[in-house]
């Protein structure tokens, strides 16, 4: 089900040094936005950046990197964590990773990009 498009080495990159500055003005600015979740043996929170595009009640986030990325299966496996998008604050429940075979429940412009990669589909509280 995970499908990857950017290489493990741009990955680690970008979760060292662009995510530090992402994570600066991702929280204000769109699309952008950051997904605070909870480590899944540590229980630490962390902030990871991301492009995420609202639908609805529900938040929409592209996976280039894949489904089995730490953040990903940390918010899928605690069922709930937060985002702050354009600002505000809001929790997120539901996360759940959508492919092509069940993108019905997504507007077209999702649809289009799920044939790509996976979506990660949260509702906002």
């Amino acid at each position: 089900m995970s499908r990857v498009l950017v290489p493990r080495p741009v990955r680690r990159f970008n979760r060292v040094v662009t995510n530090r500055v992402q994570g600066v003005w991702a929280p204000y600015l769109l699309p952008w936005a950051v997904i605070v979740h909870r480590g899944r043996r540590t229980g630490r929170e962390y902030r990871t950046p991301v492009t995420a595009f609202r639908s609805g009640d529900r938040i929409l986030v592209g996976l280039p990197y894949g489904a089995d990325t730490d953040w990903v299966r940390n918010l899928v496996v605690r069922g709930h964590g937060g985002v702050e998008r354009a600002g505000r604050v809001r929790r997120i429940s539901n996360p759940r990773v959508l492919d092509s075979s069940s993108a019905g429940e997504l507007p077209a412009p999702a649809r289009h990009a799920v044939r790509y990669m996976d979506m990660l589909v949260a509702d906002l509280d």
